[in-house]
């Protein structure tokens, strides 16, 4: 029986202390740790990987603080359109979401397009009318009005630029959400969420949804969430890239996580970091922005949670 691990992130960015009070710091932490403990609760029970992937992201989904489901960022046409994707290491089978509206939690809507039919990736509104036939939980308008995200958009509206989210003007906040888990199986899983950029133009995907780039599972090497600025995280493919280091290379988890965030990405001017898990249970968490909102627990060992970059 392989220990179990778990590793979950709520974005990335500039985020500062001197930006942040005592109570905010301590609703993020918490939020973050009622996360991890969702997907603990499962894989202690001797559940799946996938199923506490899951379990955490739903928690982070319902959680206003977090740009993914019920927090989702404001459009530029005043609406919510989220990305989700989750994948399982087993078997490499995935299911992805873009550009969905009015679904409470559009990770389980992801896992429903990898179980219930024959494809991978649903947009739009053909996700939305595939919603309606597994029956997913679609919530009115009003659920996903933070006052927060309202006033990011006004702001966004005025100066007629594209904001990733952020909580004071001129900082950044890369609001994505994920997990990574490894069971006592041995398979790892992995799944993002996220409502992409404030006045975003209709139609903008990043790479949350996209398998290789923001989003990756494979049992023979590791399993990554990533968040940031999705461009530049689509375009070097991320997530992929680092399995590919680690299976073909023969790089470590570790070599391989600060190769592709601290040097790659970097030389093409992209910011953000991700969370990734090896099959021995090796976590990391590499950013090169000012902060990253992320937690970590190892079956047996104490609870990680971190915000800043220090």
């Amino acid at each position: 029986m392989t220990k179990f691990a778990i590793a979950i992130h709520g974005g990335a960015g500039t985020i500062l202390r001197t930006s942040m009070t005592p109570e905010k710091e301590l609703d993020y932490k918490q939020g973050l740790q009622n996360a991890l403990f969702a997907g603990e609760t499962i894989l202690k029970k001797g559940g799946t990987s996938f199923d506490a992937v899951e379990a955490a992201i739903r928690s982070l989904e319902d959680n206003p603080l977090f740009n993914a489901g019920k927090g989702a960022v404001f459009t530029n046409e005043g609406k919510h359109e989220m990305d989700a994707s989750i994948m399982n290491g087993k078997d490499l089978m995935a299911g992805a979401v873009a550009g969905v509206q009015n679904i409470k939690n559009p990770i389980s809507l992801a896992r429903s397009v990898m179980e219930k039919s024959e494809h991978v990736f649903l947009a739009g509104a053909g996700a939305n009318e595939f919603a309606e036939k597994v029956n997913a939980e679609f919530m009115p308008d009003d659920y996903f009005f933070v006052q927060l995200r309202y006033d990011q958009l006004q702001q966004a509206v005025q100066s007629d630029t594209i904001v990733l989210d952020h909580t004071l003007p001129n900082d950044k906040k890369f609001g994505t959400v994920g997990a990574v888990a490894l069971d006592v199986h041995g398979n790892l899983a992995a799944g993002t969420s996220t409502g992409g950029m404030t006045n975003k133009k209709h139609g903008r995907v990043g790479d949350t949804p996209i398998i290789g780039a923001g989003t990756y599972a494979n049992n023979r090497t590791c399993a990554i969430s990533c968040t940031g600025h999705g461009e530049f995280f689509i375009r070097s493919v991320v997530a992929y890239d680092i399995s590919c280091l680690m299976e073909y290379k023969g790089l470590s988890l570790k070599d391989a996580c600060n190769l592709v965030v601290k040097d790659k990405l970097v030389k093409l001017g992209g910011e953000g970091g991700l969370i990734a898990l090896d099959r021995q249970g090796n976590i990391e968490l590499p950013f090169n922005s000012e902060g990253m909102y992320r937690a970590s627990l190892k079956e047996g060992e104490k609870m990680f949670i971190g915000i800043y970059n220090d």
